[in-house]
């Protein structure tokens, strides 16, 4: 069979320089590692290429795969996947259309209901995905968990199929398939946790988070309980992209690095043992499972820069709302022991919670601005599907009608609404982050642009809110 896994461009949806990015290639480069020996397997990535509607279906015609398989990693790109399969069918109504990734496998029935897509893959992909190839060319039974279809006029979704639990067996990802400097060269868009240095690589070295924030859709796509890579197979694969694409620096993307402190630190010993010489990035890091042993590990390891969930500056609104275990003093001495070892800090703030006050709004950010890190960044609280904040606000008649929009927010109580938090947090962002020239050259430098430049985003970010 032949196989095409693709990535629409998101600026099919829209063209908005902060949410738009270079989608990594990996995890279609897995999918392409577990399928290569039965099939003919190419990736066409439209994203990367910003390729218009129209190249990208006259290289689907070019090409002429038998199944073209779409993958849309979030809910408010999922437009672009749907556009996808619509030009597949438009070229060829015969092409058997998948869609997979987080946007379908949180809206099975959603994505199911699109006459243009054939199956969605719900969930982990890298076994039931070569079943499925399997079943369409008559070798074996269709599989009997992992997708949703239409039969008869009914949307049938099936059970989600188990969890791999031996990430180790899963190949590595098969970047023969990409130009890998494409990637390896350009983070695609101008952020405060931009990899240290170029080339550089993506990669997730285990799946799942315990801690079951109320935002947060990993329970739904990863699931509760972590499953990790062993630390050897972790870092014979960083050693494998050093010598195969000469990478410089890499960031860690999984749900939660740190669950296992004593795997973590296991990792960091032999990326130093081993002399890896790799700076990387440590994204969205739960708080309370740091320690001192654990961040000078870290930082000789190669930690350039770390961005702490901290989430909330009110304790009562962590624990009785966000349901996250983070206690305001010790996140101050994590924070002072990442400083004092040269570490870059940046810290993650959500508001806008059901049940949260404007009050406690303010305070949360009167704390982002006492702790003094490099940088902070300032969320609007987002239901998204499958999460328990989707369910209260539906069941409290909180959510807003309208699409997924990480900028302006859905939610209304009788405290705020919507606009309101968009102004305070773009304000308050601009004035916690850039309130001295020393913090805007720094911050510039670590976005890897000029002063000019993050002046117009600065700007833009300003009068974007008269376009809403």
């Amino acid at each position: 069979m032949k196989v095409f896994l693709t990535f629409p461009n998101l600026r099919w949806t829209k063209d908005d320089p902060n949410t738009v990015w270079i989608v990594h290639p990996y995890n279609l480069c897995l999918l392409a590692a577990v399928i290569e020996q039965e099939h003919d397997v190419s990736i066409l990535d439209a994203n990367v290429s910003n390729m218009t509607r129209e190249q990208f279906a006259s290289e689907v015609a070019r090409h002429r795969p038998d199944l073209v398989g779409v993958s849309v990693m979030t809910d408010e790109y999922g437009f672009s996947g749907h556009e996808a399969a619509r030009l597949v069918k438009e070229v060829d109504p015969s092409i058997i259309t998948v869609m997979g990734g987080v946007y379908p496998t949180v809206n099975a029935d959603k994505v199911a209901n699109d006459p243009n897509v054939d199956y969605v893959a719900v969930g982990e992909g890298e076994q039931t995905f070569p079943r499925l190839l399997r079943a369409l060319e008559g070798r074996e039974d269709f599989p009997e968990r992992g997708f949703a279809f239409r039969r008869d006029g009914k949307i049938i979704v099936l059970p989600r199929a188990d969890l791999i639990q031996d990430l180790d067996a899963i190949p590595r990802p098969a970047y023969h398939k990409v130009d890998f400097m494409q990637y390896a060269m350009n983070d695609g868009r101008a952020s405060i946790d931009s990899p240290p240095e170029f080339p550089y690589a993506r990669m997730f070295t285990s799946r799942g988070c315990p801690i079951g924030c109320v935002f947060c859709e990993v329970e739904s796509i990863s699931g509760k309980k972590f499953r990790p890579r062993s630390p050897e197979n972790v870092v014979n694969e960083l050693l494998w992209l050093k010598e195969t694409y000469g990478i410089r620096s890499v960031v860690f993307d999984d749900d939660n690095f740190y669950v296992n402190r004593k795997r973590a630190g296991r990792i960091f010993d032999l990326m130093i043992s081993r002399d890896l010489g790799l700076k990387w990035n440590a994204i969205a890091v739960p708080v309370f499972y740091l320690t001192e042993e654990l961040l000078e590990l870290m930082r000789a390891s190669g930690c350039n820069f770390i961005d702490l969930a901290i989430e909330s500056g009110v304790e009562r609104v962590l624990k009785q709302i966000i349901h996250k275990p983070v206690k305001l003093d010790f996140a101050k001495k994590v924070i002072n022991k990442a400083k004092s070892l040269g570490i870059n800090v940046s810290c993650n703030f959500v508001i806008g919670f059901p049940g949260e006050t404007w009050n406690e709004i303010r305070q949360t950010l009167k704390f982002a601005e006492e702790i003094d890190v490099d940088y902070v960044k300032i969320f609007i609280a987002t239901p998204l599907p499958r999460t328990r904040l989707w369910n209260i606000c539906e069941e409290g008649g909180y959510m807003e009608p309208g699409s997924l929009d990480w900028r302006h927010g859905r939610i209304r109580t009788h405290e705020f609404a919507p606009r309101d938090l968009a102004i305070l947090r773009a304000y308050e962002w601009d004035r916690i982050n850039f309130s001295s020239a020393a913090k805007r050259e720094k911050i510039a430098r670590l976005m890897k642009m000029s002063p000019e430049e993050l002046d117009k985003i600065r700007r833009d970010t300003r009068l974007a809110l008269e376009l809403h």
